[in-house]
């Protein structure tokens, strides 16, 4: 009994690479990521898909929408598989952060860092992975689009390689990118990681 999950990194936005937008509100996608959210639901218009699901900030709602309506099925939003919350980091320049003692020990060591007034990357992991237990109950032997975030989306692909939490930094999540998990009673298997969708 096995649910393959697409994990769908949200598209590009006009911020990316250069605030740590986080969960502050009106962060929407820009006309490439636009041309990439389209180019997604072209990808996905043949698969035979359950539920397809999004973080409720706006860049992952604006990339679900045109896949949802592709595949003629109905958008759900979950806080679960939202953003890390950055807490007091939300809204800072990557430029700005660089100087701050408590980013380098984030980066350096996120099993034992959190951010100021937010979670650590290990309790997202624990929420993504226990709402993905819940959706494989719901869908067995079908498919479920996740739609959410780079940090989110590493936590999730982490536990399921049953690498530590350290290693986020050994792989690439791209915006408008695809990550494929196979998921059941017998364990999981990651089948692509990082597709990367072009626009």
């Amino acid at each position: 009994m096995t649910t393959t999950f697409f994990l769908v990194r949200h598209a590009a936005h006009d911020r990316v690479g250069t605030v740590l937008c986080g969960r502050m509100p009106n962060v929407t996608l820009g006309d490439l990521g636009k041309a990439q959210a389209r180019s997604l639901a072209e990808r996905f218009a043949n698969e035979n898909v359950a539920c397809i699901c999004t973080s409720p900030l706006e860049r992952a709602v604006e990339t679900a929408e045109p896949i949802a309506a592709c595949l003629g099925r109905p958008l759900e939003r979950s806080e679960s598989i939202a953003e890390i919350d950055f807490g007091a980091w939300s809204g800072r320049s990557f430029d700005d952060l660089s100087d701050d003692p408590r980013w380098h020990a984030w980066n350096s060591s996120r099993s034992t860092s959190r951010p100021p007034e937010g979670e650590t990357m290990l309790e997202a992991q624990a929420r993504v992975v226990h709402a993905m237990e819940q959706w494989r109950n719901l869908y067995a032997k079908r498919s479920v689009i996740l739609v959410s975030h780079s940090d989110v989306i590493k936590a999730a692909l982490l536990y399921h390689l049953g690498m530590p939490i350290d290693a986020y930094s050994r792989f690439e999540i791209s915006p408008a990118s695809i990550s494929t998990l196979a998921v059941g009673d017998w364990g999981s298997k990651v089948l692509r990681m990082n597709e990367v969708i072009a626009a």
